[in-house]
């Protein structure tokens, strides 16, 4: 049974997204930040949908395939928290994509928030990140609005400018 939250729906991944997945990643205006660019294929976004299934089967969440309540069999964007390597280290990350028609209403402070809540409330997990690109002025604002404060940076595409690190601590930790 999906999860409702607020305006959004959030379910687990399903095979059969894979379309509207490679349509929203593959989407060069959704990539306009991403210094790797548009997902190039079908077989990328099926590569990434099993990464998200595996995610999902070993640690019980994930990326969520996200909808609007009035329309709850479009989806309009994925994303949500689970590991990620920054580098050598592995943190639990906060991320999402959008599809353009759902850009500018409040969705990824939305989803941004609903993941937090997640985190701390169900999961229990002591602190969670986001990577953004430091020219990436509305993701920022998002992780800003939801409580993260930066954190440091990440030089993480070879050649680019490092991207900017958030952090967000579990209200019961952040003074310990």
């Amino acid at each position: 049974m999906p999860a409702t939250f607020s305006r959004l729906i959030y379910r687990q991944p399903q095979p059969a997204d894979v379309q509207r997945l490679f349509a929203i990643f593959g989407d060069p205006q959704t990539n306009l930040f991403n210094p790797a660019g548009p997902m190039a294929t079908l077989d990328d976004a099926q590569r990434l949908l099993d990464r998200w299934l595996g995610q999902w089967a070993a640690e019980g969440y994930g990326w969520w395939a996200i909808a609007r309540n009035e329309a709850p069999e479009h989806i309009i964007g994925f994303g949500g928290i689970a590991p990620l390597n920054y580098l050598t280290e592995q943190r639990i990350n906060l991320g999402y994509r959008f599809a353009v028609e759902a850009w500018g209403q409040g969705y990824a402070t939305e989803l941004g928030r609903d993941a937090l809540a997640l985190a701390f409330e169900t999961l229990g997990v002591p602190e969670v990140f986001g990577l953004v690109r430091p020219d990436h002025a509305a993701s920022i604002r998002v992780l800003e609005k939801i409580g993260m404060q930066p954190f440091g940076t990440l030089d993480d595409v070879p050649g680019k400018s490092p991207s900017r690190v958030f952090r967000i601590c579990h209200p019961t930790t952040a003074f310990a």
